[in-house]
């Protein structure tokens, strides 16, 4: 099979297109034909070893994807082959197909596309765990969105709204706002896309006091730098600041701001979440499945690169100037050799309205 691999630190440029031995599931394990993948930060962070752990060369990114069974280890019974399933690994995920342990993959329901779904776990599941499980967000609050045009941002976003809060959002340029508002956001602003020391924060938590007179229940920040001081500012009595991620790099704040406030800080970490709580993360799942199902939310997919231009994917994502989520995909079609019998995949397929091959 084709996988991309890095054999040397650095950025998505050393990247190659090479053949490697197919894996073979073993235990627990589902061997899964990959269909795309959803490209997210950690995949240059980790070619460049600057992710909070350091792999072994050579290295193969991608760490979410859709695909279809096509075996499985002997205690792998959960799945059969030819079923829809989308997954996380870390990473691994850039090749034409992968193994897995069954735990970490979700089926997904027929109708939903499996193109789209690559780029829905991480960024969902990440928004779901830190607005429900740990800000506990409720119907009528105010939700602050830094970041909202981003991929993790604009699932909080739509989840947000699907939960009945009031959503604002800040984001740093006009089409990233109207981005945001397609997405589900109420109102918000442009925030510079570098802020001055001193009186750049100051004149955003400003503004901030405008878009939110009474201010924010809630805020989902995935950004950090000297925009958090002043997002945290904008927090209402009783509120939350979820940290959710660095984008503009790891802030300093005055801890005197959550005293006054008598707020919360939350610090966000669904990979571990998923690995502690495993009935728990299965549950949230497939909530987001079902909302998704009706319509409430969907993977903001904006671009789509083939394989063979998959570390451009990775070099887009870095510039910040991508909008919702970036997907690779992997092979054109969602029913291959060995994803079924024939006919189960026509039947699936009419079902579906999707290609048997």
């Amino acid at each position: 099979m084709k996988a991309w691999r890095s054999h040397r630190t650095g950025g998505p440029e050393t990247l190659v297109l090479e053949d490697v031995e197919g894996p073979q599931p073993a235990g627990d394990e589902l061997l899964v034909r990959v269909r795309a993948v959803g490209i997210n930060y950690p995949d240059g962070l980790f070619l460049r070893d600057r992710y909070q752990i350091t792999l072994p060369r050579p290295i193969t990114p991608g760490s979410e994807f859709s695909g279809i069974v096509i075996g499985g280890g002997p205690q792998a019974g959960d799945f059969a082959i030819g079923d829809r399933v989308i997954g996380r690994c870390g990473w691994g995920a850039m090749a034409e197909r992968i193994v897995v342990a069954q735990g970490k993959c979700a089926r997904l329901p027929d109708g939903l596309p499996l193109r789209e779904a690559a780029a829905f776990l991480f960024a969902h599941a990440t928004a779901w765990h830190a607005l429900r499980d740990q800000a506990g967000l409720r119907e009528g609050e105010t939700l602050l969105v830094l970041g909202a045009a981003g991929g993790v941002g604009s699932a909080a976003v739509q989840i947000g709204r699907a939960l009945g809060a009031q959503v604002r959002v800040a984001v740093s340029s006009e089409a990233r706002l109207a981005h945001a508002i397609a997405c589900g956001a109420h109102d918000g602003l442009v925030y510079p896309a570098a802020l001055e020391p001193g009186s750049g924060g100051k004149a955003l938590a400003a503004r901030f006091k405008v878009l939110l007179p009474q201010g924010a229940d809630v805020v989902f920040d995935p950004v950090g730098g000297d925009y958090a001081e002043a997002a945290l500012r904008s927090l209402a009595h009783g509120g939350r600041h979820l940290v959710v991620g660095f984008t503009a790099g790891i802030p300093r704040v005055p801890l005197n701001l959550a005293l006054l406030r008598s707020a919360r800080i939350v610090g966000i970490d669904w990979r571990t979440f998923s690995t502690r709580e495993p009935a728990a993360n299965a549950a949230n799942i497939a909530a987001l499945l079902e909302l998704w199902r009706q319509g409430r939310i969907a993977p903001p997919v904006s671009e789509v690169f083939p394989f063979a231009r998959a570390p451009a994917a990775i070099a887009r994502l870095e510039t910040r100037e991508a909008l919702g989520k970036l997907v690779v995909e992997v092979a054109e079609d969602d029913f291959g050799p060995g994803a079924g019998t024939a006919a189960a995949a026509r039947d699936r397929a009419g079902a579906t309205g999707e290609h048997a091959a």
